[in-house]
């Protein structure tokens, strides 16, 4: 075997087009967040509600217009990883591959819970292992796969997020004067509002990180970014309108599960048990994707030897990361048995947007014109704005975790010089 057959043994199969792409990343974004973030928005906004989700989708499209450009110029599995080693140098890529794989595993175990919790609450960690296993297990089977059964999921949670809307807005409950878009919560309230919606839209991040298994990157990847970020805007602004006219902001900060009380307060309580099966699918979605997306950064970050270099291999049939895919896939299902992380993933929303920071920084370095640099500086602009006004103990600990990985690069440096 040649060097070049050998090269070309160990990369993944082109086989996503352009409306797999957006199914990709619409099963990411379209996921549980929409179904559970829109309480707590509420109770830091108050009426200030949709400005947040206008300030939320505003940062996450200079990410995904500066993740677009960086993707079609190097599309190759790792994502950010890649765009900031590349662009930045090695640590940088490094700090953005190490705060996206330890944040999103953490992620991944809270989809699994929340899939038992919705599913059977009883025995939520078990059938929060079963997902894991079951959707690890779709992922090997290759890529194509996990983007059919990603088609799937996102029809039945539109369709039950269609159901929710239509059945607010035309209820007698329904009041248009709930929709005053004055920041009761203030400033402060808004940008942390925005803080925690931003994860609603995060999911585009996946077409990047599958950009070695894209057709035509160059065409397909600037093309798939923009429009699943658009159609998941339509989506929340639907479903927040709908919601915020039958509840208000108070009822909504108040409500445990947003969506659910929506549809009771609106007058048909049957329809509950349908909601809770749709949140239990899109959290499913989620974890689908989720899983791919760390995968894929695990097998770059193994590439370059931050990950150990087993961790990159490459089916020879199936042409997916396996051993990455079983390694994230192991992780995540003893961490969804064991403890329960719901409650205690602050630091993730820090390196999500940490994350992003390094992608604007590595578009703003791609052309010298001051127009091409506007939208990557108001992106990093965002990500810092919107990750200093989550919650302090967030902060914290997402401050910690970014010190802990860049401790361990500096001491493997250190480790290869002596």
């Amino acid at each position: 075997m040649t060097q070049s057959q050998a090269a070309a043994g160990a990369e993944l199969r082109r086989t996503l087009g352009v409306g797999d792409a957006v199914v990709v990343g619409l099963g990411s974004m379209v996921g549980a967040g929409i179904f559970a973030a829109l309480g707590p928005a509420a109770r830091a906004a108050g009426s200030g509600l949709l400005p947040g989700l206008a300030l939320a989708a505003l940062v996450a499209y200079c990410n995904a217009m500066s993740s677009a450009r960086l993707a079609a110029r190097y599309p190759a599995s790792g994502g950010t990883y890649v765009y900031g080693r590349e662009r930045l140098g090695a640590f940088w890529g490094y700090l953005a591959g190490w705060s996206f794989v330890v944040g999103k595993t953490a992620s991944c175990a809270a989809m699994a819970l929340t899939v038992g919790a919705y599913l059977w609450p009883q025995q939520a960690h078990a059938v929060a292992v079963g997902a894991v296993v079951a959707l690890t297990a779709v992922n090997y089977g290759g890529v194509q796969k996990s983007a059919w059964l990603t088609r799937v999921i996102v029809a039945v949670v539109l369709a039950v997020l269609a159901c929710v809307v239509v059945v607010c807005l035309a209820s007698g409950a329904a009041d248009a004067g709930r929709l005053d878009v004055g920041a009761s919560g203030g400033a402060g309230g808004v940008l942390q509002a925005a803080g925690l919606l931003f994860f609603a839209f995060a999911g585009y991040a996946r077409i990047a990180t599958l950009g070695e298994e894209v057709r035509d990157p160059a065409r397909t990847i600037p093309r798939a970014i923009p429009l699943a970020l658009g159609i998941a805007l339509g989506v929340y602004a639907c479903v927040a309108v709908a919601v915020l006219a039958v509840l208000g902001a108070g009822g909504l900060g108040a409500a445990g599960a947003p969506l659910a009380d929506a549809v009771r307060a609106a007058g048909v309580p049957g329809l509950v048990p349908v909601v809770r099966a749709g949140a239990a699918v899109a959290a499913l979605g989620s974890l689908l994707a989720l899983i791919l997306g760390v995968s894929r950064t695990t097998l770059a970050m193994a590439r370059d030897g931050h990950l150990p270099r087993a961790l990159a291999t490459v089916h020879p049939r199936f042409r997916v990361p396996h051993r990455a895919e079983l390694a994230v896939g192991a992780v995540v299902a003893v961490l969804a048995a064991t403890v329960d992380v719901r409650g205690a993933i602050g630091f993730s929303s820090f390196g999500v947007l940490a994350y992003y920071g390094v992608a604007n920084a590595s578009a703003w370095t791609l052309s010298p014109a001051w127009h091409t640099r506007v939208v990557p500086a108001v992106g990093l602009a965002g990500c810092a704005a919107l990750a200093f006004a989550l919650p302090g103990l967030s902060v914290a600990i997402g401050a910690g975790v970014l010190a802990v990985g860049a401790a361990a690069y500096a001491v493997r440096r250190w480790g290869r010089r002596t």
